[in-house]
């Protein structure tokens, strides 16, 4: 985020087709502020100082849109919602806002760093919010030490470190060897000239589809698959029809695995995994999707240890190391993003006491420009969760050189989910 001046947010998206309890949705905004969104990040007086943990002050109250607008119209909003400033140092770390709609419902926003909590404790802070529960994190407040201790102790951590930072490097240089060639892939696609496009901040075109949840799993029981191995072979489906396909025929999946246990506090407790599918295949059988599945969640646990090696490296490297390997990360075999945080918390649905009809989840980067999109070679993930009798499939991306409108996406996505016999209603 310091490095780039933007990092992805999170939002969650709720449909009310009535008009929302106010009184509910207050206690709901006071709620998380004692959750896992109720701190911040407090950057060290030293230039190789970790950054610690603080109590973030008082929230922003509810962002409230007087002017209704039509429940065609909600996207906009959600938009326009993301795109308010959002800051996990200086603050606002999350914001809620709320919509009502001309046909007498309302729509809510809820936007958070995803600095401050990962999808899984995003989702927790909701549930908690809407349950009352509130964390007692012990946080200091914000410049709560003066300069000099603040220095003292950094100095005394940073030196503490030195040990650590020494296997850090000689598990830098193992992860480098075991990925040597998309390194080289990496630092060809780095180096070329920047792309086509300008410098102003876009909101990617993004759309969510919500599918039956019984119709879904017939499905997936046919096609010899899960829920899981589904949603995997609708994301295949999708990047082939957005061009994400490999010389090969195949295309890359990336997607986080999960390691919050109870009780942790970490922003980002998750690995990135990945694998390779076939779209031609996923239609007529998931088999494969779920072998390769397993064997990428069965071997999470060494590429977990292996990759979080070099982390103690973070704050002596470079912006522009960053900036460049962010380039790299993002570009070799255009990656296509799967996050599939499965049965969600009936509580996530009830942001103002009760049951909303509809519910999203989705991940952006509302800063990002059209010419780092063309830079990495534009990009594609999907979001999906199970909530309310149904299973939601948010999905966003960008094709360089090719129709970016909200209506490309959907026609996309409608055609991917039509492959499979899948009817949605977006």
């Amino acid at each position: 985020l310091q490095a780039l001046g933007r990092g992805p947010l999170m939002q969650y998206a709720w449909i009310y087709r009535r008009p929302i309890d106010m009184g509910g949705l207050q206690r709901f905004h006071r709620n998380l502020a004692g959750s896992l969104l109720g701190r911040r990040i407090e950057c060290s007086p030293l230039p190789t100082g970790r950054h610690r943990w603080v109590a973030a002050a008082e929230p922003p109250g509810i962002d409230t849109y007087a002017e209704p607008r039509t429940r065609e119209q909600v996207w906009d909003f959600a938009d326009e919602h993301v795109a308010l400033p959002i800051d996990p140092a200086s603050g606002p770390g999350w914001r809620l806002g709320v919509q009502p709609l001309t046909d007498g419902g309302a729509a809510l926003s809820l936007t958070a760093s995803h600095s401050l909590a990962d999808g899984q404790g995003f989702s927790m802070a909701v549930a908690d919010a809407v349950n009352g529960v509130v964390l007692d994190l012990g946080y200091p407040p914000p410049g709560s030490r003066p300069r000099g201790k603040a220095l003292r102790e950094d100095g005394v951590q940073v030196l503490r470190a030195v040990p650590s930072m020494g296997r850090a490097i000689a598990a830098t240089v193992a992860v480098a060897r075991s990925e040597r060639a998309d390194l080289a892939t990496s630092f060809r696609t780095a180096a070329q000239p920047p792309r086509d496009g300008d410098d102003r901040p876009v909101v990617a075109p993004n759309v969510t589809a919500f599918v039956d949840i019984d119709d879904w799993d017939r499905t997936a029981k046919a096609l010899g698959g899960t829920s899981n191995s589904l949603f995997a072979g609708l994301a295949a489906r999708l990047g082939a029809r957005r061009g994400r396909v490999a010389a090969d025929g195949l295309v890359k999946l990336s997607w986080p695995v999960s390691e919050r246990q109870p009780g942790d506090t970490r922003a980002n407790a998750l690995i990135a995994t990945h694998m390779t599918a076939d779209p031609a295949v996923v239609t007529a059988d998931l088999a494969g999707v779920r072998a390769a599945m397993k064997q990428a969640l069965s071997e999470s646990a060494e590429m977990s240890a292996r990759l979080m090696g070099p982390l103690p490296l973070t704050p002596l490297t470079p912006k522009a190391l960053v900036r460049r390997l962010e380039a790299m990360v993002v570009s070799v075999n255009s990656p296509i993003g799967c996050s599939n945080m499965g049965e969600l918390d009936p509580a996530v649905n009830r942001p103002d006491g009760t049951d909303a009809d509809y519910i999203s989840l989705r991940l952006l980067e509302p800063r990002i420009t059209s010419r780092d999109l063309n830079q990495m070679n534009g990009y594609l993930g999907l979001v999906s969760g199970r909530l309310h009798g149904r299973v939601f499939v948010a999905a966003g991306g960008w094709t360089v050189g090719s129709d970016n409108s909200r209506a490309a996406i959907r026609d996309a996505l409608a055609g991917a989910l039509d492959d499979f016999g899948l009817a949605a209603t977006f």
